[in-house]
């Protein structure tokens, strides 16, 4: 069982950048393909960045491309978002997925573990 946990969420200003942490346990991310989802309220899931580390492939969602980026840490079993540039309708709670595998899945529900999620909050 995979455990995720994310923080780094906070109050930021548009134009400021946060880094997200996605630590995992129970089994080695680099396994997994990790998605990154955000919910804002009253919405559903939305895709951010799904990405394959073994034979390295990574999907963005276009409103993110260019200013958001992932990577990992294979010692600290642990995935980031690197969040450039950010605007105030990027704010929403983020989440980090994880999929056994090699599919990009872009889609909430194709994910097995999810993180319980991190704040995010840009104001104009």
């Amino acid at each position: 069982q995979v455990q995720l946990v994310e923080s780094g969420g906070g109050l930021v200003q548009a134009g400021d950048s946060l880094r997200l942490s996605c630590a995992a346990s129970g089994g080695t991310l680099s396994s997994y393909v990790v998605g990154w989802f955000r919910q804002s309220p009253g919405k559903e899931h939305e895709f951010v960045v799904a990405t394959r580390w073994n034979g390295p492939s990574t999907a963005y969602a276009e409103s993110v491309k260019g200013r958001f980026t992932d990577s990992r840490d294979d010692a600290k079993n642990t995935v980031y978002l690197e969040m450039n540039s950010l605007k105030p309708e990027d704010t929403a709670v983020y989440y980090c997925a994880a999929l056994r595998g090699t599919r990009l899945a872009t889609n909430w529900g194709d994910y097995t573990y999810w993180g319980q999620g991190t704040q995010v909050t840009v104001s104009s």
